[in-house]
């Protein structure tokens, strides 16, 4: 039960780190993104975050919400960590431009919809 406490504050901080991420790529294009190192590493360590707390949401909330691509999500964060090498930059920028966006609205119906007292006790 405590777990099932701490997802809202997990997904608070996806909230927040998508909008992190969504204020980072604003106004870039592709090779804007690619070129600019410090933008480049500052989105992916954000979407990084993002993933790491989709990983740390209770297997309770992923299963009330499958509608959303937990695996696909938590597989990105695990190739951003362990596989930092091969991450494609134009996967991360379209994950950035489209995906975070999309995933934040979601998080955000969940922070609005959820009776969090309900799912908490």
């Amino acid at each position: 039960m405590r777990e099932k406490l701490r997802d809202k504050g997990r997904l608070e901080d996806i909230l927040e780190h998508s909008r992190n991420v969504e204020k980072l790529i604003e106004g870039f294009s592709y090779d804007d993104f690619k070129a600019d190192i410090r933008t480049y590493y500052a989105v992916m360590k954000n979407v990084e975050i993002v993933g790491e707390a989709v990983y740390m949401l209770t297997k309770d909330f992923k299963e009330a919400h499958s509608e959303v691509p937990w695996a696909i999500i938590q597989g990105m964060r695990h190739v951003l960590v362990h596989g930092y090498a091969s991450v494609n930059p134009r996967t991360l920028y379209d994950t950035a431009l489209n995906g975070i966006p999309e995933f934040r609205q979601q998080v955000e119906s969940f922070l609005s919809d959820i009776d969090w007292d309900a799912w908490g006790c």
